[in-house]
C-alpha cells in the first residue's frame, strides 16, 4: 500500500522558509553591537568646542579636520566643518560597531549593497536606503587622538541616534531584514498615531529610532529635533548637577520630563540645533504605546 505523505499547509511552509531563511541570514551576518560614533556638520566649530567640551563636558582632540568628543573608551562624538554646498541635515554620520568588519562588509557587497567608503583600519561606511551615511566600525578599534573620558562629562553612554525617516518600510529592508535590528518600542504623541519606531541593534541594547513626520520641507529646528541623539544616564538628577558644575546656562539645563516610553529625559541643542537628549536607562514611568521589548542599556556595557 503506498503511502501518502502530509503536506504542510502553504502559509505554514512560507512561515518555514522564512524563519530558515532569517536563521541563514543571522547565521553568516557578524554581530552588530552597539552605536560607535555620531558625526555632526557645524557651521560655527568654535561655538561647537564650548557646548560639547565645556558644557557636556567631554574630552576632545582634532585630526583630519574632525573634532572627536570621547563619551567613553569606545564611543565617541565626531563633530565636521559644514561643507558647501550645505546640506539641510546637520546629523552627517552614524557608526556602528561590529565583531568583524571584514567579513560584514563581504556580507553586504553579497546582498548587492554598494561600500561607499571601502575598509581601512577598521572601519567602512554604505549609505541606507534613504541616503544616511552609516559606518561599521571593528569592535575594540582605538581611534588614533581619541582623548580619555574626561571626569566632567555628564554622561559616558550613547544609547540611541534616530533621524526623520520617509518610508520606514524601505529602511526596513536594510535595518531590519538584512542587518537584523529588533523591535524596541514605538509610540507617538496622541494615541493610536506612531511617530516614532525604535530598535535594537541584533547584539546589544542601543537603538535605532526612525522618526515618522510627514514634512515636505522641516525646517532647521524640525530637522534638529528629529535628526538626533541620545546619552544615557542612571539617574538625571546627576545630569543636572553636571551640567550645572559646567557652566551650563539657560532654562533646558534643568528642565526634565517624562517621556511617552516611560523615561525622564532632558533636552539640549547644540549651536547647529541638533538635539542631544539624555535619557534615563529604565523606564520610571508607564511606557505609552506598546511596550518595551528589548533589554535596557547601561553605563558600563560598551567600556
Amino acid at each position: 500500500m503506498r503511502r501518502v505523505r502530509p503536506r504542510l499547509p502553504l502559509s505554514l511552509a512560507l512561515c518555514l522558509l522564512l524563519s530558515l531563511s532569517g536563521l541563514s541570514l543571522a547565521q553568516e551576518r557578524p554581530a552588530i553591537t552597539g552605536i560607535a560614533f555620531i558625526r555632526m556638520y557645524t557651521a560655527d566649530p568654535a561655538a561647537s568646542a564650548i557646548f560639547y567640551g565645556k558644557t557636556l563636558g567631554l574630552g576632545h582632540a582634532e585630526s583630519d579636520g574632525i573634532t572627536r568628543y570621547s563619551v567613553n573608551d569606545l564611543q565617541w562624538l565626531e563633530v565636521e566643518a559644514l561643507p558647501t554646498p550645505a546640506p539641510a541635515s546637520r546629523l552627517a554620520a552614524i557608526g556602528f560597531t561590529t565583531h568583524d568588519a571584514p567579513a560584514l562588509e563581504r556580507f553586504l557587497k553579497a546582498h548587492n549593497v554598494v561600500i561607499e567608503q571601502p575598509l581601512a583600519h577598521g572601519i567602512f561606511a554604505v549609505h541606507d536606503p534613504e541616503g544616511n551615511l552609516v559606518y561599521f566600525v571593528q569592535e575594540g578599534t582605538k581611534i588614533p587622538g581619541l582623548p580619555i573620558t574626561s571626569p566632567n562629562a555628564t554622561s559616558h553612554r550613547i544609547i540611541h541616534t534616530g533621524f526623520l525617516v520617509k518610508d520606514a518600510a524601505t529602511e526596513d529592508r536594510f535595518y531590519k531584514d538584512l542587518l537584523g535590528f529588533r523591535p524596541y518600542w514605538h509610540g507617538g504623541m496622541q494615541e493610536g498615531k506612531t511617530d516614532w519606531v525604535s530598535q535594537q541593534v541584533p547584539d546589544g541594547t542601543d537603538w535605532l529610532e526612525y522618526m515618522l513626520y510627514d514634512i515636505a520641507t522641516p525646517s532647521a529646528k524640525q530637522l534638529g529635533v528629529l535628526n538626533h541623539f541620545s546619552l544615557g544616564t542612571n539617574q538625571m538628577s546627576d545630569v543636572v548637577a553636571s551640567l550645572a558644575r559646567n557652566k551650563c546656562e539657560g532654562p533646558n539645563c534643568a528642565k526634565t520630563q517624562m517621556g511617552k516610553d516611560g523615561k525622564v529625559q532632558l533636552n539640549l541643542f547644540d549651536p547647529d540645533l541638533t538635539r542631544v537628549e539624555y535619557m534615563e536607562f529604565k523606564p520610571s514611568g508607564t511606557p505609552c504605546c506598546s511596550p518595551i521589548l528589548g533589554k535596557a542599556p547601561t553605563e558600563a556595557e560598551n567600556r
